[in-house]
């Protein structure tokens, strides 16, 4: 195909080549082939297009790739590599790293009632009291051995129910009652005394001032026989809260008691253990009461 009007052996005009290139047409009155001229335009013109959708399909995956070893590197690791499938959701993603926790206004029980409190003052312990109420049923199971509950009495002459030294001391120490219970088993017997004061202080007072002779006077009766009055027995003395209580054990045929008599000295430890928890329960069942209302 011929790009000009030119005679025989005239070189072609060539679209790619700069004018300076071109063959000259000044002379010979030559024209241009503009048919050609215009074909040459629109070559032109469509690789130019090519040239740019194509430059841009390049600078596309030049993004792409950035934001690939940017999502890499963010894990530490400047080894590319296709980690997509360990990245998390965005849900589980937190917005806000720096937000402070959540705080709550603080709260707290109250304190539980103390049950010494109850039984440390007569205008506390006000819950009904008896022997039968301190020490009921009528017998005692402490793990093998069972005792027989005996007689009660309860007298608001304290002094009337003790003998020796003990008389004063709850006299001076303001004593309201007095109240005893015997158990028996096998030919011992145990007599409890429980001795009630307005206050601790005073209880704790007369468990200070009580001495060896410092006894009660056995309760015998029902079945028991008198017992613990000209022979060599064994006595405790403790105080829990406003009571004081005692133990006076020995046997019911009259016979002395010795060291060697481990019957009777288990005897007086289980009555006095029995009568503290006694108390004391006394006491844990008036804060709860307390507690509840």
């Amino acid at each position: 195909m011929s790009y000009g009007q030119g005679g025989q052996g005239e070189p072609p005009w060539d679209p790619w080549k700069p004018g300076s290139q071109q063959p000259d047409w000044g002379s010979g009155n030559r024209t241009p082939d503009w048919a050609a001229l215009a074909e040459a335009s629109e070559t032109r013109n469509r690789r130019r297009r090519l040239l740019v959708i194509g430059g841009s399909a390049i600078a596309t995956l030049a993004v792409g790739a950035a934001v690939a070893v940017a999502v890499v590197s963010a894990n530490g690791d400047n080894t590319a590599s296709n980690q997509s499938g360990k990245l998390p959701s965005t849900t589980a993603i937190p917005s806000d790293t720096t937000a402070s926790a959540p705080s709550f206004a603080p709260t707290s029980a109250p304190p539980p009632l103390d049950p010494t409190d109850f039984i440390s003052s007569v205008k506390k312990d006000t819950a009904p009291l008896s022997p039968d109420i301190l020490f009921p049923g009528s017998q005692l199971t402490v793990g093998d051995r069972v005792y027989r509950k005996g007689p009660t009495a309860s007298t608001t002459k304290c002094a009337t129910g003790v003998q020796r030294t003990l008389p004063k001391v709850l006299t001076d120490n303001g004593c309201t009652r007095l109240m005893r219970v015997t158990y028996s088993k096998d030919g011992v017997a145990v007599t409890v005394g429980v001795a009630i004061f307005d206050t601790k202080a005073q209880a704790d007072k007369a468990r200070a001032q009580a001495d060896s002779k410092s006894i009660i006077t056995s309760l015998p009766g029902q079945g028991v026989a008198t017992f613990c009055r000209t022979s060599v027995c064994r006595s405790t003395t403790n105080s829990v809260g406003r009571y004081a209580y005692f133990t006076l054990a020995g046997f019911t045929n009259g016979k002395d008691v010795t060291t060697k008599n481990a019957e009777v000295f288990t005897t007086g430890d289980d009555l006095a253990e029995f009568t503290f928890r006694q108390i004391r329960r006394r006491g844990e069942a008036q804060a709860s009461s307390a507690a509840n209302r």
